[in-house]
């Protein structure tokens, strides 16, 4: 065994992708002391994607004061890489649902304004690439709030920006866009985006996740019609926005704004982590891939991080093994995907807090790479001799 790579998704709540990957590491290294081990953190696009994205580029965290979905001022976290002047930004950290409690959901009040100054922030610093994950929002305001705090104005009928939230969507009766921050004509915009509904409609934004935001029906059909007509209106100011494109009802309809109103590019989640962290670079000549996350199951072929690593793997021919807190039956599915074979970690019963406790979830997946690194180490001697 001469070279190993290492892309694992973090193990939600418990460890990082790097933590994982360093244990994986010395299990490797117990059973194989000289082998080259390469860890390439990974994420799909959700949470944990500016962690990965940092670590393997050699980037840093810049933090900075923005709204935060209440309106109310917190502190919120962005990658900066000041080689390639990119930032890679969570909408989370301003705009998420785990930022407020179950009490205060209600998508007719919160705003993406803070994912806006996000961008300011990074525009002021230099940056003109942008890495955008629209996972795990709280609101439902199609974007209109960060694109208020870049200076495009939506107006009600006394001139006024309008009100923050979903509800202010229903007060729009004019946008203009000539005030936008310039500089966002220099700057490209890459959205990690594995969501294909679209804005209206049954299978839009309202409807589909209205509901874990907070919404009432009555609310879903009232934001529903609104989001209805700021596309209207939208559409008379930039001829070329379509709110039936795939994705463009993701995060409350801040995929609809990111596309129309910067010109975005929607991808792939996992391809775009893969893209940004030069993973392809280490496949080439490994002897071994190593991926998994928490929980596989018969969804992690979904645009999940795992397979998107197995299926860069397949591109050259590469043997591909995945680690996880736990898997369920229908895992059976990643078989088919990439993965050819893949190990739950945890080696005795215990509780779920046990398990995820990040001291015994270190030692579990340390110590079942090495077993499996043993059988390997067994193959590799008998074919020696």
């Amino acid at each position: 065994m001469k070279k190993v790579v290492i892309a694992i998704d973090s193990f939600k709540g418990s460890l990082s992708t790097f933590g994982a990957g360093t244990a994986i590491e010395e299990g490797i290294r117990q059973v194989y002391p000289n082998a080259e081990v390469i860890i390439s953190p990974i994420a799909d696009g959700g949470e944990g994607t500016v962690e990965a994205v940092v670590s393997a580029t050699g980037g840093e965290f810049v933090t900075c004061s923005v709204c935060g979905p209440l309106g109310n001022r917190i502190a919120a976290s962005y990658g900066f890489i000041s080689q390639t002047k990119t930032a890679v930004i969570e909408m989370s950290q301003a705009a998420g649902i785990t930022l407020i409690s179950d009490a205060e959901r209600n998508p007719l009040h919160t705003t993406t304004f803070g994912v806006g100054e996000l961008i300011l922030d990074a525009i002021s610093k230099g940056c003109r690439n942008f890495v955008i994950g629209i996972g795990g929002s709280a609101t439902n305001d199609g974007g209109v709030g960060m694109l208020q705090a870049l200076g495009f104005e939506f107006l009600n009928k006394d001139g006024k920006q309008v009100s923050y939230g979903a509800k202010g969507l229903q007060e729009i009766v004019a946008i203009k866009t000539e005030n936008a921050v310039k500089e966002l004509k220099e700057c490209q915009f890459s959205v990690a985006c594995d969501v294909k509904n679209v804005l209206c409609g049954e299978n839009g934004c309202s409807a589909v996740y209205g509901p874990q935001k907070g919404a009432t029906p009555e609310m879903i059909l009232e934001m529903d019609s609104w989001l209805k007509d700021y596309a209207r209106l939208t559409k008379e100011v930039l001829p070329a926005s379509d709110e039936n494109f795939p994705g463009t009802g993701a995060a409350g309809g801040m995929g609809f704004a990111l596309l129309s109103y910067l010109d975005a590019t929607l991808c792939s989640g996992i391809e775009l982590v893969i893209r940004e962290t030069g993973l392809e670079r280490h496949i080439p000549d490994a002897d071994v891939v190593i991926t998994g996350e928490g929980r596989l199951d018969g969804q992690s072929y979904m645009g999940k991080a795992p397979i998107g690593v197995a299926k860069l793997a397949k591109k050259y021919g590469k043997t591909v093994l995945a680690f996880s807190g736990c898997v369920t039956d229908d895992a059976v599915l990643c078989n088919e995907h990439g993965i050819d074979a893949f190990f739950p970690i945890v080696r005795k019963p215990c509780t779920l807090e046990e398990a995820m406790d990040v001291e015994n979830a270190h030692k579990n997946l340390r110590d079942t790479v090495c077993q499996v690194f043993r059988l390997l180490n067994v193959y590799d001697n008998r074919s020696i001799n």
